[in-house]
């Protein structure tokens, strides 16, 4: 058996050390689009799929996709968005800068500069890129040939209230995205903290259980992942994370929450609009977002298909939470590569 050991733990330094190498091919480039300077990773030929990430979140979120699906014949495109990484340009100062629309602009403006002769392209999204993802299909079904969306689902425009007030009256003021609206007070919060611990507490929390930040009390309300890193998030892929971070600050990310009142404001005119583009949509079975009330019964009870009607797939992955694209990423490489095939 020791010989057995030895062997696999040969294998797996071969493997991981084999994935290195395909990283390292990966390009960087900057973009100009949307008065921005976007940083894009770029890897592999063939018909462009556009990786948006979420909160808080880099274009290295899709690492693992970025190679399997370069491998498959595809180009993987994945930018860090407007606030994030190394995207520069963004006016930090004003979040209603950030709104859907701006978001979505960024998108559009994007692929006009990288895939100019594609009339459409793949989107896989996830967290907050899977929003943008939906209002893109909602704004410019033209651009999309298809899209895997992933943890957030379809959520229809309430005509009576913003998102911001309606998660105030389910989860109070201690929710996570009350606690984000008033600018510069949860960077001041999170100053002391630092960006590794922050980071490493929000990417392994596992609770389907809402995620509350209350005042004074900075992340010790939030339980710590039951190992000391999540299986899936090495030191080295946190400490990624926490460099950019910490040069960037949270602001950018944050302030896609605070600008959400402004965008429900101006998404008006698309109350009950459809999104008319084919989907697949994936959910990990502990992600907190599936267990906002109602959600899971607007999924899997006719809803969800009733607003998204070339809905063709909903997967829900047992024993995953939020950030299901890093913890289970061979799957979820599978599960895009098995839907996009088919167009």
């Amino acid at each position: 058996t020791k010989a057995n050991k030895s062997t696999h733990i040969e294998n797996t330094k071969h493997k991981s050390k084999e994935k290195t190498n395909k990283m390292e091919k990966i390009e960087h480039k900057m973009v100009a689009v949307n008065g921005l300077n976007m940083h894009i990773a770029e890897l592999g030929q063939g018909s462009t799929i556009l990786f948006l990430h979420g909160f808080p979140e880099l274009w290295y979120s899709w690492r693992h996709q970025m190679v399997y699906l370069a491998e498959c014949g595809y180009r993987a495109v994945a930018p860090d968005l407007r606030g994030y990484g190394d995207t520069t340009g963004a006016p930090l100062n004003d979040p209603s800068k950030f709104s859907i629309l701006h978001l979505v602009g960024d998108v559009v403006a994007l692929l006009e500069a990288i895939a100019p002769n594609e009339e459409k392209v793949f989107v896989v999204a996830h967290d907050w890129g899977a929003l943008i993802a939906w209002h893109l299909c909602l704004f410019r079904p033209d651009k999309v040939k298809a899209l895997v969306n992933l943890s957030v689902h379809f959520l229809p425009r309430n005509p009576t209230m913003n998102t911001v007030e309606w998660l105030k009256a389910i989860y109070g003021e201690d929710h996570y995205i009350s606690r984000f609206q008033v600018p510069g007070e949860i960077e001041a919060e999170f100053a002391p903290i630092g960006a590794k611990s922050i980071l490493k507490k929000i990417l392994t929390y596992r609770n389907p259980a809402p995620f509350y930040f209350p005042k004074g009390k900075g992340l010790e309300a939030i339980p710590d992942a039951p190992v000391a890193l999540s299986s899936w998030l090495s030191e080295e892929e946190l400490d990624y994370y926490a460099n950019k971070f910490e040069q960037t600050g949270f602001t950018g990310g944050v302030n896609y929450y605070r600008a959400l009142p402004i965008s429900w404001e101006l998404t008006a005119p698309w109350t009950g609009a459809q999104v008319k583009v084919p989907t697949k949509f994936i959910v990990g079975e502990f992600d907190l977002v599936y267990h906002i009330p109602g959600a899971k019964d607007y999924i899997h009870n006719g809803g969800f298909k009733k607003d998204v009607p070339l809905l063709e797939e909903v997967v829900v992955l047992e024993g995953a939470a939020h950030f299901v694209n890093q913890e289970r990423p061979h799957e979820i490489s599978k599960h895009i590569y098995d839907f996009i095939q088919k167009f």
